[in-house]
């Protein structure tokens, strides 16, 4: 099995069961709908996905199964840009098979829910309030934590085949404690590519794709993922790089755009 092969199923596993618990605990006549903490099944859904998704590629390509990943590492040095660039047709090829799969597999219950904010919530992420520079900084923040945490777990050295189960655990805390402003997509493909396959979809009443927020949870978590790679290379190996600087400079900007944006 290669790189692309690997990142593929990894991603077709994440977004299978990642969409897959977006999909029960919101449409209806879903038996998984009754629960009354559908947030925190959600959050544990989501890291458990990444968990799987992980431990399916891992072996082979590392487990990236998220452009914010693989293009933090590019942008250290740590991969090269052909190498990248596999990952990434990988990543798109496998979230749009999961995600057509989630489709055919609710299919019943497309037609029983009215609601085309919870349709489309299946397949994408919304902010809860809609503030452009502060959804961005979610985005942002949300990721930096992900990749900086991906950083200091792969120098631990666990018990084999933990460090995945890890993985999944920082991703539900950053659910928990970061996803409630914008629903954490800190993935760019997770949110891209199954919002293409809503555009496209043939779902009764299902409304438009929100395309004019379709950047943010693609550019905030690259920024946040080259951050996040950076910084730690700053703080724990004293590597001041020049990508460092500049996704600071732009981290600061977008904190002061933020405040602007809120200001009374």
């Amino acid at each position: 099995m290669n790189e692309l092969l690997a990142e593929a199923i990894g991603t077709f596993i994440l977004i299978l069961f990642g969409c897959g618990v977006n999909a029960g605990t919101s449409l209806n006549k879903s038996f998984s709908n009754k629960s009354s903490n559908s947030w925190i099944v959600g959050t544990i859904g989501w890291g458990l996905a990444v968990t799987l998704g992980v431990y399916a590629s891992g072996q082979v390509s590392g487990g990236h199964i998220n452009p914010a990943v693989t293009i933090g590492l590019l942008s250290n040095g740590e991969m090269e840009l052909s190498l990248a660039l596999k990952y990434l047709i990988g990543q798109v090829m496998g979230a749009f098979i999961g995600v057509l799969i989630i489709y055919f597999h609710y299919l019943p219950h497309w037609d029983k829910t009215d609601d085309k904010k919870t349709k489309l919530g299946v397949f994408a992420t919304s902010p809860a309030i809609d503030s452009k520079w502060s959804n961005l900084l979610s985005e942002t923040v949300g990721t930096f934590a992900l990749l900086f945490g991906l950083m200091f777990i792969g120098t631990n050295n666990f018990a084999e085949g933990l460090n995945p189960i890890v993985v999944g655990g920082l991703v539900c805390a950053i659910g928990i404690s970061l996803g409630g402003t914008t629903g954490y997509a800190i993935n760019p493909v997770r949110d891209f590519v199954p919002r293409l396959v809503h555009s496209i979809l043939p779902i009764k009443g299902k409304g438009d794709s929100n395309w004019s927020y379709s950047w943010i949870p693609v550019l905030g978590p690259i920024l946040g993922g080259i951050l996040g790679v950076s910084a730690y290379e700053f703080l724990f190996n004293n590597s001041i790089s020049n990508t460092f600087i500049i996704s600071s400079v732009l981290f600061l900007i977008l904190i002061v755009l933020t405040f602007i944006e809120n200001k009374d």
